[in-house]
């Protein structure tokens, strides 16, 4: 079976990220918005990251516009905002799709590994999917969960 270390994606940037570097890593992996009622969220990310990247916290943003065109703007242009807005420094990887045929190979994963209450598509923009150090998707986190609600769960696998 694939384990998360087994895809590469694109950062924004356009530079292909092999998911390889980061094993032995805990990750958080949450698709995001701009213009959505969660997007302060980001603020709640960039902390947990801030607190527990040098214990091995790795988070991802995986912009995604499939929620009533929440996220419009270019990769460049979401890293801006994220970066001004929300002091972002977590990795940010290329526009993408969560659901559907065109769904990123990643999120296919995230989404058998880890199924929501209601079936396995993403409900929403900000849905966050734990990872343990050894690449096994350990629990999914539905939009409502906020990052500070998280951190106990965090703390636990690092």
């Amino acid at each position: 079976m694939a384990k998360i270390y087994d895809f590469k994606a694109l950062n924004n940037k356009g530079v292909e990220v092999d998911f390889a570097q980061y094993e032995g890593k805990v990750l958080m992996i949450v698709n995001t918005a701009s213009k959505c009622g969660f997007t302060p969220q980001y603020d709640g990310l960039e902390a947990l990251y801030q607190k527990y990247k040098d214990q091995g916290l790795v988070i991802i943003g995986f912009p995604c516009d499939q929620f009533a065109h929440q996220e419009p703007g270019t990769d460049a242009e979401i890293a801006e905002f994220c970066r001004i807005n929300h002091g972002v420094t977590f990795p940010l990887m290329s526009k993408i799709e969560v659901n559907g045929d065109n769904a990123h190979p990643i999120y296919n994963y995230l989404k058998s590994a880890a199924k929501g209450t209601l079936g396995n598509a993403i409900k929403w923009n900000f849905t966050k999917f734990l990872i343990s150090r050894d690449g096994t998707v350990v629990k999914r986190y539905a939009p409502v969960v906020t990052p500070e609600k998280m951190e106990k769960d965090i703390q636990a696998m690092l």
